[in-house]
């Protein structure tokens, strides 16, 4: 009994006081790495039990399985209540969640990149609070959609809720061929969101599958080019760029009529942060994170499912 309760004061001092072990030590007469040792083993016996109320709806031990598995810094996995729900419904979600995310981590010394995508337009949607610092839109925009999902404003309105000078690309996505990409590349507007590419902190992408309505690219190309490009591996997309299942950078034709960030200039953004959701998607998110591109994935539990089995079966190196 004496034993339970040393360990229960031991705790109540270092759990709700904030007492540091050293302190602790002292005070019970006992070394700093026997008190650790008590702690551990309240745990162990269920003395002590820790609990977390979220204020956001994301699976702990999931999230962190798949950063242990991909080696990321940061995994955001919705938990399985929230992950249930219509395309549209967890596409808000996800942004939602993204929105906060970009929230705390945005400083006045960023410069933000977005890539054009639905989940990127729905976490536009969800900020609220965010640094003065410049927003750069990373590629252009699919001919087709709805307004509302193919709008340039998205830059706009998250640049305005800091007040950060928007760089927009008023230009479609994919392009006829390599001249015209060439001459609306050196177009004033669009040249200046292309300089601003190599001063990019920050970047949120979406992460596309190379099958139909997986991917903006994809959907967005003929059918002799869609059975090209997957002919030659394309497994995924982040902002018009192709990688194969091992993540390697795939090079194709498609890459000189794109208005879009390049590879490279992707690879060289220290935080990017990639929106991959629904199992559909599993291998596409599991190639793209075999990259070494993305440092932060934020996904749905169905899907993680999904990945953690592939990272399970082929190990990421």
């Amino acid at each position: 009994m004496t034993d339970t309760i040393t360990a229960a004061s031991i705790a109540h001092r270092f759990y709700v006081q904030g007492r540091s072990k050293l302190e602790i030590a002292e005070e019970f007469g006992i070394s700093r790495f026997k008190a650790a040792r008590i702690l551990a083993a309240a745990q162990e016996t269920g003395l002590i039990r820790i609990e977390f109320d979220l204020p956001v709806p994301v699976d702990l031990p999931m999230s962190d399985e798949v950063r242990a598995a991909y080696g990321l810094r940061r995994v955001l996995v919705l938990n399985r209540a929230e992950s249930k729900a219509d395309r549209p419904e967890l596409r808000r979600r996800i942004g939602s969640l993204a929105a906060q995310l970009l929230t705390e981590l945005a400083t006045t010394d960023d410069v933000i990149g977005l890539a054009w995508a639905r989940s990127v337009n729905a976490m536009a949607e969800a900020v609220d609070s965010l640094p003065k610092c410049p927003i750069v839109q990373l590629c252009g925009v699919q001919a087709g959609m709805d307004m509302r999902d193919r709008s340039v404003e998205t830059v706009g309105r998250v640049a305005a809720v800091g007040g950060g000078d928007p760089y927009p690309i008023y230009g479609p996505l994919v392009l006829p061929d390599r001249r015209t990409t060439d001459i609306l590349r050196k177009q004033p507007g669009i040249a200046e969101t292309f300089d601003q590419f190599q001063h990019l902190t920050k970047a949120v992408v979406s992460i596309g599958a190379w099958r139909p309505g997986e991917s903006t690219v994809y959907d967005a190309l003929t059918p002799s080019e869609r059975d090209s490009i997957g002919r030659r591996g394309a497994t995924a997309e982040i902002a018009a760029r192709l990688f194969d299942e091992n993540g390697n950078a795939l090079s194709t034709g498609l890459a000189h009529h794109v208005l879009a960030i390049t590879h490279e200039q992707l690879r060289q953004v220290p935080e990017v942060i990639a929106l991959g959701y629904t199992e559909p998607k599993a291998e596409a998110i599991d190639a793209v994170l075999r990259s070494g591109i993305v440092t932060t994935l934020i996904t749905d539990a169905v899907a993680a499912e999904r990945i953690l089995e592939l990272a399970a079966e082929r190990p990421p190196e």
